[in-house]
């Protein structure tokens, strides 16, 4: 067992916590793609293409 595992499996190592700037927020809502709240009819229409896409992405790897 590596000392790195011993630890985390035995409480030694607290875990990292995430850093709250704008930056950080920012990359995590690029990471997860929701339906937008808001916008203008060409990002409804961005939305709706990148859906299809990503529908058509799935069927293809059934």
């Amino acid at each position: 067992m590596k000392p790195d595992e011993f630890m985390k499996k035995y409480g030694f190592v607290e875990e990292e916590e995430k850093e709250h700037s704008l930056q950080e927020n920012a990359k995590e809502r690029a990471r997860r793609l929701h339906r937008p709240n808001a916008g203008t009819p060409f990002d409804w229409e961005d939305w709706e293409r990148y859906q299809q896409e990503r529908d058509v992405g799935e069927e293809d790897a059934d």
